[in-house]
């Protein structure tokens, strides 16, 4: 069953967001090597309930943050997605060392995205 693995936080002024995320809750951050800024946010210790996340550039007014799930099969995902009145909105893409994801809006236009592990995705 997928269930949450990751978040993205979009910042118009990273700099700005981090200053406050690390203040208000002791979150931690580290600039990640990518084609596009992103830093990555670890909210505690592993052995505590909670899931980390990301931080991009805002791509768009209104963009807000998107939960990613963890899936088996990228492709089985997005079928399912597009049969129940769901939309793909970033299509299956590499993420180098990671996985396969890509970018969804369900029924009411609320992002997510979905991932399937494979280290091999180049």
């Amino acid at each position: 069953m997928p269930r949450p693995i990751h978040f993205e936080i979009p910042a118009e002024n990273p700099d700005r967001a981090i200053a406050f995320y690390q203040s208000a809750f002791g979150w931690q951050f580290m600039k990640w090597e990518s084609p596009q800024p992103y830093w990555l946010i670890t909210t505690g210790p592993k052995d505590t309930p909670g899931i980390d996340g990301g931080m991009l550039l805002r791509r768009a007014p209104g963009e807000s943050t998107v939960n990613t799930l963890q899936v088996t099969s990228l492709d089985d995902a997005v079928a399912s997605v597009t049969k129940h009145g769901g939309k793909i909105t970033v299509p299956k893409m590499p993420i180098g060392g990671i996985g396969w994801l890509a970018y969804c809006t369900d029924t009411e236009g609320n992002a997510f995205g979905l991932l399937q592990p494979d280290p091999a995705a180049a």
